[in-house]
């Protein structure tokens, strides 16, 4: 099982690193008050992730006495992939990883967005949170998944300032029908 976690680990940091290269807009609209969160965020899961793994060996604060969290959280970060792939997919050409506004570019409310305005957010948390469950230590799971999402809430709250200066009345409207990140909820 443990070979198994760590080839999703490696599978899943090596799609959010091809991610980072692959889809970085490179033509800025001059609309940009984001100048260092994804720099926040790369620096944020570094860290996390480093700290994670080390208490996990350093401080024995099990959530339960099973392996089945090991693989729960792996479950979980295959589903966040999934969640985040579909919705980076569902985007196309209007999805990069830094902020950036297109000359064609409209709000698009179909598939997660329909009911999320952030589902790729919400799947890269989730590949955190399940991360963070599979060490079976509250520590790691703390460390690993609360820094994470707090620098991913600081970009969502530039992005959305970003979108609804773009777009105005339509955005405004998406955000009335729609939670950030957990459908019905938030």
């Amino acid at each position: 099982m443990n070979f198994f976690f760590e080839i999703v680990w490696i599978c899943w940091l090596l799609s959010e690193i091809l991610l980072n290269r692959i889809l970085l807009a490179k033509n800025n609209s001059g609309k940009n008050p984001d100048k260092y969160s994804l720099a926040i965020i790369w620096i944020t899961i570094c860290i996390s992730i480093f700290l994670g793994v080390y208490f996990s060996m350093k401080v024995q604060l099990k959530i339960i006495n099973s392996d089945y969290l090991r693989i729960s959280g792996t479950l979980i970060i295959l589903l966040g992939m999934l969640i985040r792939f579909v919705a980076i997919r569902t985007l196309g050409k209007f999805f990069t990883v830094n902020l950036n506004v297109r000359s064609d570019h409209k709000v698009i409310q179909h598939g997660f967005y329909k009911y999320l305005r952030h589902p790729a957010y919400t799947g890269s948390l989730l590949s955190f949170l399940g991360f963070g469950l599979s060490f079976n230590n509250w520590l790691s799971l703390l460390i690993v998944f609360v820094p994470v999402f707090l620098s991913m809430a600081y970009r969502i709250s530039i992005e959305e300032k970003l979108l609804l200066e773009t777009f105005g009345k339509e955005y405004e409207n998406y955000c009335i029908k729609t939670k950030r990140l957990l459908p019905f909820i938030f």
